[in-house]
């Protein structure tokens, strides 16, 4: 079983910053990509950045020049540093892994619980 577990949600002034920790236990091979999606009261969930094991990242539009995603493949840890947070960035943010190669033909798709960041104007 592969669990994801986040870290480092909770409450902001606008212009704040935080930084979410998720890392990533139990029994697989490796992990090709980890990122971080976000879903807001009443919306569906959107993807907020990725990064793949050899260090390629991909950030959506909103979020460009404000949040870097970082990894430590050692620690099957990745980060994401959020600065100058927006009350539009209020949201529950999940941790996901995909694919994690828990055998050479079995993969799966994990996601964490999520960690809420709340941004106050």
């Amino acid at each position: 079983q592969v669990q994801l577990v986040e870290s480092g949600g909770g409450l902001v002034q606008a212009g704040g910053s935080l930084r979410l920790s998720c890392a990533a236990s139990g029994s697989f091979l490796s992990i090709n990509r980890m990122g971080w999606y976000r879903q807001a009261p009443g919306k569906q969930r959107e993807f907020v950045a990725r990064i793949s094991n050899g260090g390629s990242t991909n950030y959506a539009d909103s979020v460009k020049g404000r949040f870097t995603i970082s990894s430590d493949n050692a620690k099957n840890t990745v980060y994401l540093q959020m600065n100058t947070l927006k009350p539009e960035d209020t949201a529950v943010y999940y941790c996901n892994a995909d694919p994690v190669v828990v055998s050479p033909y079995k993969y799966l798709e994990v996601w964490g619980q999520g960690t809420l960041v709340t941004v106050s104007s």
